[in-house]
C-alpha cells in the first residue's frame, strides 16, 4: 500500500490533530507526520511569520503542495492544517482515503487553544473569528471525512480510542 496514509486527521486549528496523531500512529504502529511541521521545515520559519511576510494565497499555495507531498509519500497518520481542505485539489486528493474529521464547538475552542493572536487567522476578535473560520469550514471538513469524532470534553486518549473504533482499525 505504497503512499497512502493509514489515516489522515483534518479539523480545525488547537482541535488536537497533532496530539492524537501521534497517539494514533503509535497505537497502530505506524509513522506519524503533520503537513504543519513539513511546512515550517521547508521554508525555515513559522507558518504564522509566512501569512505576515507573503499573505495567506502564498502559504496556501505551499500548503497545497506539502499535502500533495505528504500524501504520496506516508504511509502513517497524517494531521493536516485546518485550512487545508479549503483547496478543491486537496479535498479531491483525500477521496477514498480514511479521513477523520476531529470536531470541537467554540468554547472547546477557547479552553484549548485561548484563541490567541499566535494564530494568524485568529488575530482580532478571536471567538467571532473562529466561529466565522468554522461555517465557512464545517462542510467542507465534513465533505471529506470517512468519520467524525468530537473531541468536546475528551482526553487525547478517548479521541483515539473513538477514531480507532470509528475506522473500526485494529491496534497494532
Amino acid at each position: 500500500m505504497t503512499g497512502v496514509p493509514r489515516v489522515v486527521l483534518v479539523g480545525p486549528m488547537g482541535v488536537g490533530k497533532s496530539t492524537v496523531g501521534q497517539l494514533l500512529a503509535e497505537r497502530l504502529g505506524v509513522g506519524y507526520r503533520d503537513t504543519d511541521e513539513d511546512i515550517v521545515a521547508a521554508e525555515g520559519r513559522a507558518i504564522a511569520d509566512i501569512f505576515v511576510a507573503e499573505g495567506e494565497a502564498v502559504f496556501r499555495a505551499v500548503e497545497k503542495r506539502a499535502v500533495r507531498t505528504a500524501l504520496a509519500e506516508h504511509e502513517g497518520v497524517l494531521a493536516l492544517g485546518g485550512g487545508a481542505i479549503l483547496d478543491a485539489e486537496t479535498r479531491g486528493l483525500l477521496v477514498g482515503r480514511r479521513v477523520v474529521y476531529l470536531s470541537m464547538d467554540v468554547e472547546e475552542a477557547v479552553k484549548r487553544t485561548g484563541l490567541n493572536a499566535a494564530r494568524p487567522l485568529l488575530a482580532i476578535n478571536p471567538r467571532k473569528q473562529w466561529r466565522e473560520l468554522m461555517e465557512a469550514r464545517r462542510h467542507l471538513y465534513e465533505e471529506v471525512a470517512t468519520v467524525v469524532v468530537a473531541t468536546d470534553g475528551r482526553t487525547p486518549e478517548e479521541v483515539t480510542q473513538a477514531a480507532l473504533d470509528a475506522l473500526e482499525l485494529k491496534e497494532a
